[in-house]
């Protein structure tokens, strides 16, 4: 049997079933050896060698790497993409609010100290390390922010504070109006120098210390406790004689609409009526409650009796006093 010519692209083991390209016409009956037709049908004959393993391509490499692998190092470069936008976005926002810093030399500190020269911009910062001190006036157009604490040792005048938190003050001097539109709580004492005045309702919880206080209205809801004397001011009131003073007879008050003493002396020829009658420095609203007291031991026989209206009272006596006789009555008025 005659051999096919070779074809392009076979591999090399299989060169000994191939002629020689160089020798035309050979056969394989020529050849020094015998070799044995693969396509025999006859059940004796050997059978050819087994192929060696032909090397793998770059495909069969790559269907040998895992599935979860590549998905793993898919995600994993997909997050790296995004911190890597992540960090640059924040990068550009930091860079974009911070402002430019300044750092001041000594020729430049020398040039404030010595001219009014306008250093830096508004979008720069000034940053002084060390303390600073000012020796004439600081004048600030724009806001005041301090991070720390603020210490003035002087005085301090300001046209308008409004403070919206808290605020605590050690010790506060208001030369002029003070206004709360709120709630004021004090926790400490409150000394006030000038007056006090209060429109509307004022409630004290504790106890209210003062030497005078004065009111044109003073309402208690539970009971008045006093551990000093009741002293009754007020302008004197005036009086008149009566007929019961006799001929010669006088009579004095000394005191007050409230509160006072009265002098009785009788002259000759005295009758019944009244000694001495009161006439109130201020009326009262209605017919006062008047309480009389008789003064002397010469007072004791006399049948003094009271009449009374709101603006006066007497004191009579319903027989007739006996001449040349000296003697007193006390008198307490209340609404």
């Amino acid at each position: 049997m005659d051999a096919k010519p070779p074809e392009q692209g076979q591999d090399d083991e299989n060169a000994l079933e191939t002629p020689d390209a160089g020798s035309e016409g050979s056969s394989l009956e020529n050849s020094s050896s015998t070799v044995t037709d693969a396509t025999s049908s006859e059940g004796g004959a050997p059978k050819p060698a087994a192929e060696p393993p032909k090397p793998k391509g770059i495909k069969q490499k790559l269907r040998q790497f895992n599935l979860y692998l590549l998905l793993f190092v898919f995600v994993l470069v997909v997050a790296g993409v995004i911190i890597a936008i992540a960090y640059f976005q924040s990068q550009k926002a930091t860079s974009s609010a911070t402002l430019k810093t300044q750092q001041l030399t000594q020729n430049t500190l020398n040039q404030v100290a010595s001219s009014d020269a306008t250093i830096g911009s508004s979008q720069e910062v000034l940053n002084i390390v060390s303390s600073a001190v000012f020796a004439g006036k600081v004048l600030i157009r724009s806001d005041l922010q301090i991070a720390g604490s603020l210490q003035i040792g002087g005085t301090v005048a300001l046209n308008e504070l409004t403070v919206n938190g808290t605020s605590s003050l050690g010790q506060v001097s208001v030369s002029k109006d003070l206004s709360v539109t709120g709630t004021a709580a004090i926790q400490g004492a409150a000394s006030i120098a000038g007056s006090l005045q209060v429109n509307g309702t004022g409630t004290f919880s504790g106890s209210l210390s003062a030497p005078q206080i004065t009111t044109s209205n003073l309402q208690l809801d539970s009971d008045l406790v006093l551990t000093h004397h009741i002293t009754a001011g007020g302008p004197s009131p005036g009086h008149s004689q009566g007929p019961a003073l006799g001929s010669g007879g006088t009579s004095s008050v000394g005191g007050s609409d409230t509160s006072g003493s009265v002098t009785v002396n009788i002259g000759s020829n005295p009758s019944v009526g009244c000694f001495i009658t009161i006439n109130f420095a201020q009326a009262f609203n209605a017919t006062p409650h008047v309480l009389i007291t008789p003064i002397g031991a010469s007072a004791a026989g006399v049948a003094y009796y009271a009449t009374r209206s709101p603006t006066s009272f007497s004191i009579c006596d319903a027989g007739i006093p006996t001449p040349g006789t000296s003697f007193g009555f006390d008198y307490f008025v209340v609404d």
